[in-house]
């Protein structure tokens, strides 16, 4: 496989102008929607060897989300892609500006292993729907679904406008010694700075999608019941695999006790007093990542969980009590079913804890008291929060979704997606019949009309 001749055969696919035809991309994303539907049960399969992932969680997260994002921008890439006219400035009277909608060119998606599926077609989806041809990278961490992803590509698309390149680490390595006009990457946040610093030898732009540590804040006034419920689905859905899944508890100490009771009675009521055994609990990906889970527990006070299973790569939803902040497992994104709870008296002992770390993906409040919830939405920066639930606002295609800091550059979603992949490129026309000679040397005695213009007609 020569990728350098694949990148060219695709900048030279992007010149004919082809890509940028409206009906072009549209009638490539309604080929897409209908291979995907073909193909459900084969990626559902595919989910479930690389992943022991639930039938459900595969539609519901995986397929379905891409579906109703194809939906979408068929629906409005027609509005999305026509220049938009602004308010010319008086200084320029007489004239009109747009902005031009241009895509980038040609386009790197490195997709990751945690929703292989989803996170592959999503910012592709984009990608196309804005112009550009591009080149996708799965994730070598599930081969039966990256297969899949790319027999689906094959079959719908020209390998000059959108191809995917399998393999390892090499060639993903090789992909970024190359020239592309966009890089949009999800990942950690190690592999997202090796990502950045490949882009910045080219001055190319990226979209770098990656994690933290994300606190869940859970206060006296909380509805426990609820928040519990709550927690342990945005934790332990994909086996605790999610990068906006909460990554600790912090908890008010007058509700610790409540709260952990309504917790251990919602993990059973999810998969049974066996998880093990419940079909809706997915595996750990690999033995790696295994073995990096299970060194997170060692030394630490188990409340609930615990068990472990190395040949079925699996990890009991699992709590650990008052871990400190220097311990493996709050040292980094834990990326899976172990879910550290810490306790606070008062609101000042929250700041010392969340400040700790980098700015996180998403942020978490459980309170019936508005005030506490506002004064901390207000106080933290981070990529997307949800006060009263988890990771619900991935799924509102309107809020864009991305980092900030250490946890990501750049958001997606919906518009944004397309926006994401697109250049907004300016132009003004100006009209020849009126042409004020005050812009125009010598300027001797033109200096108070200037000032004048730019105060009040720009």
């Amino acid at each position: 496989m020569n990728i350098a001749q694949i990148i060219q055969k695709q900048k030279d696919y992007f010149k004919t102008q082809r890509t940028k035809n409206i009906s072009f991309r549209k009638k490539s994303l309604q080929n897409l929607k209908s291979e995907i539907q073909k193909r459900e049960a084969d990626i559902i399969d595919a989910l479930y060897k690389d992943f022991k992932k639930s039938e459900f969680e595969s539609y519901a997260l995986e397929i379905g989300i891409i579906l109703a994002e194809l939906d979408l921008v068929i629906k409005k890439i027609n509005a999305w892609s026509k220049p938009k006219t602004v308010l010319p400035t008086l200084i320029n009277f007489p004239s009109w500006s747009k902005i031009y909608k241009d895509p980038y060119g040609s386009v790197l998606v490195i997709a990751p292993w945690n929703y292989p599926f989803q996170l592959a077609f999503s910012p592709l989806i984009g990608a196309v729907a804005a112009g550009n041809t591009a080149v996708l990278k799965p994730s070598e961490l599930t081969p039966a679904t990256s297969r899949i992803v790319s027999q689906i590509i094959e079959n719908v698309f020209d390998q000059n406008h959108v191809c995917s390149i399998e393999g390892d680490v090499s060639v993903s390595q090789k992909l970024l010694e190359q020239r592309w006009d966009y890089i949009f990457f999800t990942g950690s946040v190690g592999v997202g700075k090796i990502v950045a610093k490949a882009a910045a030898n080219f001055l190319t732009p990226t979209t770098l999608e990656l994690g933290g540590k994300s606190p869940c804040i859970i206060d006296e006034t909380a509805n426990l019941k609820i928040a519990a419920r709550r927690v342990v689905w945005g934790k332990f859905i994909n086996g605790g695999q999610t990068c906006i899944a909460p990554d600790y508890l912090l908890i008010h100490k007058k509700v610790k006790e409540e709260f952990l009771k309504n917790f251990e009675q919602e993990i059973e009521n999810f998969y049974g007093s066996n998880p093990q055994n419940s079909k809706d609990f997915p595996r750990i990906i690999n033995t790696r990542n295994f073995n990096r889970l299970k060194s997170m527990l060692e030394n630490e006070n188990i409340l609930i969980g615990g068990k472990l299973d190395a040949n079925d790569l699996y990890i009991a939803p699992t709590l650990v009590n008052d871990s400190s902040l220097d311990s493996k497992v709050m040292k980094d994104e834990i990326f899976g079913p172990i879910l550290p709870v810490l306790t606070y008296g008062s609101e000042d002992e929250i700041d010392p804890i969340i400040s700790h770390y980098e700015k996180p993906l998403s942020f978490y409040i459980f309170s019936n008291n508005k005030n506490f919830s506002k004064k901390l939405i207000e106080l933290y920066s981070f990529g997307g929060g949800v006060i009263n639930d988890t990771i619900v606002h991935f799924a509102n295609h309107r809020l864009p979704f991305g980092g900030v800091g250490h946890s990501g550059d750049g958001a997606y979603h919906g518009k944004l997606s397309f926006d994401t992949f697109t250049h907004d490129k300016s132009v003004t026309k100006r009209f020849n019949w009126l042409d004020l000679p005050v812009k125009y040397a010598p300027y001797d005695g033109k200096l108070k009309t200037v000032k004048f213009l730019l105060k009040y007609f720009s």
